[in-house]
């Protein structure tokens, strides 16, 4: 062998080192949302054919062109085998088979699978999002710049340049896109294809020196930031699947755009803005997003695989997203070939989330303020005659069964034992300044029963005297019943009460 063969295949293979090395630099969650993903794509790729089976599983064993590309990318960071050669021939595919024809209102896009006839033949009518879908565009034109942007060491000159022409027709005819015209719905409320839109336009236009091309995408963006700055919120608002989009094509603005780009100026602090929106509705308990849902693909995300859930994952943990351990089964599970994608923008993604919202995605706000001077349980109040009459019950266990009725409190403590107490607090009266007895409440006609002594014990809350403290600037009368020593029965008061 040859000095310069050997020094090929040396660097050759330091080069297939270095690269198959990238997976292992990704963050913990990342690489198991990655290795997931790919494992899920690697059992529907057709090598014959150079594109992935349609893994929605429903198509006869027909290909599908935009998995294919995602997977392509993950391929090139994954870097084991054949894995390059592969990812190669699937952009290859994809290309070859995109739309040329500048006449065409689908020119620049990609087929939906490569068993379908000639669009806009006689028999196969262009329809669109049904024989040809306009966003498939970005999707797919996001993907390639991912693939240049973090792995163009590994793909050749030739396919390079492919990449490039690509996403240069595809940019053009993503132009053609004009909400109310043709038939097509693209305005800049349309949030996820209108993100990517104005990304895959800046992104080409800067690459090719296409100025027109880049202020496109510039003043497309714009459009964009001018309705969110509205309210700080997506227009595509509350989405399980395309907040995750969203997340993941306003990643990209804030990532591979320069410091004169808006996309660039304002990703960062809409991708936070969004999380924190997200955050007000995400339930870490139940795994599920609260309404309202603007295009939702089921109820339970614990059911239907979300791209949202594929974020959180990458945050804080499978174990904390509505994912399950087999996500492959979940409903709407193709979105799962878009892990690997997620996966190697999750680190750079994931530094631009606030601390205090991933701590809320985690745990859960709600329930009863750990403060007994603000958590009032059960209450009664009426009119004394002289102003509002209030009797509330004053927190000491964490658990109490309140059930109020017509003229009755029913309270109950149902982990409570011999030592649990019953304390009220009695709001001071007009007309009775002192009291000594439950006959002096005013305006109240009170009967106690229950398991607890009949017997209570009295104190007063005031300002300048008394043995109790105020609470919230509130004088009051303490009023607290017991347990008796030793009892086993389980604690329970019940107050009936009428006015006079």
């Amino acid at each position: 062998m040859s000095f310069s063969r050997v020094a090929t295949a040396f660097l050759a293979a330091s080069a297939t080192a270095r690269a198959g090395s990238y997976v292992t630099s990704l963050p913990y969650n990342a690489q198991g949302l990655f290795n997931e993903s790919m494992d899920y794509l690697d059992r529907s790729y057709d090598n014959s054919a150079g594109y992935l089976y349609d893994t929605s599983g429903s198509t006869a064993l027909r290909h599908e062109t935009r998995t294919s590309a995602w997977y392509a990318i993950g391929l090139l960071a994954r870097n084991q085998g054949s894995d390059i050669f592969e990812a190669e021939k699937i952009i290859s595919n994809v290309i070859n088979a995109q739309f040329k024809d500048a006449e065409d209102q689908w020119y620049g896009d990609y087929q939906i699978e490569p068993e379908e006839p000639e669009l806009g033949s006689s028999n196969y009518a262009p329809v669109m999002y049904n024989s040809w879908d306009p966003n498939w565009r970005g999707f797919i034109g996001t993907a390639f710049i991912i693939g240049l942007e973090e792995f163009a060491s590994l793909i050749s000159p030739e396919v390079t340049s492919l990449m490039l022409k690509s996403l240069h027709n595809a940019t053009l005819g993503d132009d053609y896109r004009v909400g109310g015209v043709d038939g097509d719905n693209l305005y800049p409320a349309y949030t996820n294809p209108s993100l990517m839109r104005a990304f895959v336009s800046g992104w080409t236009g800067r690459r090719l020196n296409d100025s027109n091309m880049t202020i496109s995408g510039e003043n497309y963006a714009q459009q964009i930031i001018d309705l969110f700055d509205r309210a700080n919120t997506l227009s595509e608002f509350n989405s399980g699947t395309y907040t995750g989009v969203s997340l993941f094509a306003m990643t990209l603005w804030a990532k591979y755009l320069p410091e004169d780009s808006i996309m660039k100026q304002k990703g960062a602090s809409m991708i936070q803005y969004t999380w924190e929106a997200v955050s007000n509705l995400w339930h870490p308990q139940l795994l599920n997003v609260a309404g309202p849902w603007d295009r939702a693909y089921g109820f339970d995300m614990t059911k239907y695989l979300s791209l949202l859930a594929l974020h959180i994952w990458s945050a804080i943990g499978k174990d904390k997203s509505s994912i399950i351990d087999r996500p492959y089964i979940m409903s709407h599970n193709a979105d799962f070939a878009y892990g690997p994608l997620f996966a190697i923008l999750a680190e750079f993604h994931n530094s631009l989330i606030p601390d205090d919202v991933k701590d809320v995605l985690e745990h859960f706000k709600g329930g009863p303020a750990k403060n007994q001077r603000t958590f009032n349980p059960a209450l009664i109040q009426w009119n004394t005659g002289n102003g509002i009459g209030w009797l509330t019950l004053y927190a000491t266990e964490k658990h109490v069964i309140a059930e109020a009725a017509p003229g009755s409190l029913n309270l109950t403590y149902p982990e409570g034992n011999d030592t649990s107490i019953f304390t009220f607090l009695v709001s001071p009266f007009a007309a009775k300044k002192t009291i000594s007895r439950l006959e002096d409440i005013q305006g109240l006609n009170l009967t106690v029963s229950g398991s607890t002594d009949k017997n209570f014990t009295l104190s007063y809350a005031g300002q300048y005297g008394g043995t109790d403290a105020t609470i919230n600037d509130f004088e009051y009368w303490n009023v607290t019943f017991a347990m008796p020593a030793g009892s086993a029965e389980t604690p329970h008061i019940f107050l009936e009460a009428g006015l006079w």
